[in-house]
């Protein structure tokens, strides 16, 4: 029920009614007053609400723009490169967020606050004002008028005029007075319909405006919130293989620690306890030390693991002679005293245990370091890259492509341990493969039959894109460009050995139709790369570090399921040979030799049979036609540059092979592709035709490689310097003549003696003499 209205006739009247009318008006004015004044207030508890809170966030948003993330690992995936600038991504929408929000805050004030407090002082105000008027005159209309009809009939006609006519002067002046106040009163009850609401509206419109900019801001981050939670979602599926890994090297590690030890740079390290003489007598001071056998070199470095810092400077000795300490010479247990070349007296030193003092023993008396290297966790097997074992994969592949495409979780999803064996047992006995030689019977369950593919993969002697070249796979895949990854994976594929490339095509060829299925299997491509990773791009040595780099793993093999038909279908780019690199290149002051440091990896075959040779004669050939004119071009230069392969240039680029730390076969000495000068380098280069008689050319590769009966050692030159990175290598400068150089069991590398020290030597450094 609304108010009664005013009206103005009633104001002559001055009615008990209008009285009331006019009470109800006034209290309405009031109770309006009141709540002007509360929401006001209200109001400004909202902006400073509002500014504490925006000045939260931005210090929220600066906190995250400051973290930066630290992986794990001298490179980063695409995955974690966008994690880690998520946090950058959040602060910068969180910035933007609170500067519309200051803005709105900036106009709340002139928007709301400010008519608010007009309207309340200048309308209800003047209405108050009014009412007090009204009430002045109202008491001295009434007292006038109670004066005048008190007056006695018996005055003066004159009198009685007089006071007629003042009283009718004040009666007008009380009538106006009223109507000026109830058109006041009105007029005030009508404006707060729309001075009062206005205000409230542009505030309101003020907060729409806020929260339109953060849907606006919320649209805009939708393509990184997507590709963000892509990135979470792998990484997850990352870290769940990487930590299952580590927790297995962990008890490895607590079940026998001896035996994963990291391969050291340094012969023997680790603390040892060093007696010091000091003014009030001895003491013993923890030390970590390393011992180089090559240099003799001891460095001590004072630190103890309770304080958590150095206890003083290092200090480095060359040994001359160390001795153990008999037990009833010295109180303390563990003890070998040591002397060293520059400085004087005796260094008595206390081991941990009486096996750490032999070990230390050991390595001073110069006997051979004691590396325990790491062992392949899975067993050799007998399983190979013959015919039997691209038999056994075929099948598999044929039964989980006909039978079980599209079961969820293919590959993710393990079989029972004792029916995979079984099922390999199969498989692998030569006395029953004829009887199988077509399908794998349908008793078997698809996840047995993909658990034994994986199996048989991880009992190969080594991983199937082989150990020397997982380095620079892992490399590869650490390159920002994608397209620089994916040539670069391509060269390298083609590096591998043919049966190996062959098996590596058959299994991505299944994988890309695994991957098709993804809607219904729910493996992607990305679920395939954690699944195979670690069995095809196995590390040789199990280390942390090594697990950490089982991301770059999966890329690996991500980038060979998504482009399968190039890599394997097409060859990649012919490299120049070295000569025509050497001729290419600029000469500059800044030139430097070639570093043992840089170790592009050189491709090895296995030693095979003459009729095997020649059917991978025929397919490397084959595979080489499309790039006839550019390899006949190449060998027409190749041939003029001859007589320089030989010279001590440094600037010439020569390729080193990677040493890996296992021992595959041979390389093969016959392969078409082998240069004709005498170095043992990858049959990947074409083989320039020696334009020399076979009586003036250097020693064949097949006599450098296998030797002659005859002279099992040679003599050979060094064609260029070389820093040695590892102790079992030799330093030399270009010109160094070498004794008793013959074979190494490591591919692509020869063994040597320089100046009494027999070590190893890049093959394609030297001639033969």
């Amino acid at each position: 029920m609304g108010l009664p209205a005013l009206e103005f006739s009633d104001c002559c009247l001055d009615s008990p009614h209008f009285r009331e009318t006019l009470k109800s008006h006034e209290a309405e004015l009031d109770k309006t007053n009141k709540f002007i004044k509360e929401l006001i207030k209200d109001g400004k508890s909202l902006i400073v609400a509002l500014k504490n809170l925006s000045t939260a966030k931005r210090k929220f948003a600066d906190s995250l723009n400051e973290f930066k993330f630290q992986c794990i690992g001298d490179a980063e995936t695409d995955d974690e490169m966008c994690i880690a600038r998520s946090l950058q991504e959040f602060a910068t929408v969180l910035r933007n967020l609170e500067d519309e929000r200051i803005r709105m805050i900036e106009n709340a004030s002139e928007v709301l606050i400010t008519p608010l407090e007009k309207f309340r002082k200048e309308q209800i105000g003047a209405a108050k004002e009014a009412k007090k008027k009204y009430d002045k005159e109202t008491e001295k209309y009434c007292g006038i008028l109670e004066k005048h009809l008190n007056l006695s009939s018996k005055k003066k006609e004159t009198q009685l005029q007089e006071a007629d006519s003042q009283v009718d002067i004040v009666r007008q002046h009380f009538y106006e007075v009223s109507l000026e106040y109830v058109f006041k009163v009105q007029e005030v009850q009508e404006r707060k319909m729309f001075e009062f609401v206005e205000p409230l509206l542009a505030f309101l419109q003020g907060l729409f405006t806020f929260y339109h900019h953060g849907y606006e801001l919320a649209k805009d981050f939708g393509d990184f919130k997507t590709q963000l939670t892509i990135s979470i979602q792998n990484t997850r599926n990352r870290f769940e293989g990487t930590r299952s890994e580590v927790e297995s090297l962990m008890k490895k590690m607590k079940e026998n620690p001896l035996e994963h030890k990291t391969i050291s740079p340094y012969t023997m390290e680790g603390y040892l306890y060093v007696q010091e003489k000091r003014h009030f007598g001895t003491s013993w001071v923890k030390h970590y030390c390393t011992y180089q056998r090559d240099s003799k070199q001891i460095t001590m470095v004072p630190f103890d693991q309770k304080s958590g810092g150095k206890g003083g400077e290092d200090e480095s000795v060359t040994l001359k002679s160390c001795t153990r300490r008999k037990t009833d010479s010295i109180e303390k247990r563990f003890c070998f005293d040591v002397e060293a070349v520059d400085r004087p007296g005796v260094i008595t030193m206390q081991a941990l245990s009486e096996e750490d003092r032999r070990l230390w023993m050991e390595a001073m008396d110069g006997r051979e370091p004691v590396y325990n290297s790491n062992k392949d966790s899975q067993s050799e097997g007998t399983a190979q890259l013959d015919s039997i074992g691209f038999s056994i994969i075929k099948k598999c592949i044929h039964a989980v492509e006909t039978r079980g495409i599209n079961e969820q979780g293919l590959y993710r999803i393990v079989g029972v341990n004792s029916r995979v064996q079984k099922l390999l047992s199969v498989l692998m006995d030569p006395k029953t493969a004829s009887e199988t030689e077509t399908d794998i019977c349908a008793e078997w369950e698809i996840k047995t039959i993909t658990s034994a593919l994986k199996t048989y993969l991880r009992m190969l002697p080594g991983p199937l894109m082989m150990y020397q070249f997982q380095r620079s796979f892992i490399k590869a895949a650490k390159l920002e460009n994608q397209e620089t990854r994916v040539s670069e994976i391509h060269s390298l594929v083609h590096r591998l050995p043919e049966k190996n490339r062959q098996m590596l095509q058959l299994l991505m060829n299944h994988l890309a139709n695994v991957a098709n299925n993804h809607k219904q299997n729910l493996m992607t491509v990305a679920n395939l790369g954690v699944v195979f990773g670690p069995t095809l791009l196995r590390p040789q040595e199990e280390t942390v570090a090594a697990i950490m780099d089982i991301k770059f793993q999966n890329i690996v093999i991500e980038i060979l399921i998504e482009n399968h038909e190039k890599i394997f279908n097409t060859v990649p780019d012919v490299p120049l040979t070295n000569a025509q690199l050497h001729l290419l290149r600029k000469k500059s002051s800044d030139s430097k030799p070639p570093s043992c440091s840089e170790r592009p990896l050189t491709l090895f075959h296995a030693v095979q049979s003459t009729e095997k040779q020649e059917q991978r004669n025929s397919i490397i050939n084959s595979s080489l036609e499309s790039v006839s004119s550019n390899a006949n071009s190449i060998l027409n230069s190749s041939s003029s540059l001859q007589p320089n392969m030989n010279c001590s240039d440094p600037d010439l680029d020569v390729v080193k092979p990677t040493r890996p730390n296992s021992l595959p076969p041979n390389p093969s000495p016959t392969s078409p592709l082998s240069p004709s000068w005498p170095m043992f380098s990858a049959p990947s280069s074409p083989m320039p035709t020696s334009s020399t008689s076979s009586d003036s050319s250097p020693v064949r590769p097949e006599e450098a490689v296998h030797g002659d009966s005859s002279t099992p050692f040679r003599k050979a030159k060094a064609l260029y310097a070389c820093k040695a990175e590892h102790d079992s290598e030799l330093s030399f400068t270009a010109g160094t003549v070498f004794d008793n150089v013959h074979p190494s069991q490591e591919p692509g590398w020869l063994e040597g003696t320089l100046n009494g020290k027999t070590g190893l030597i890049p093959e394609n450094y030297v001639e033969f003499l």
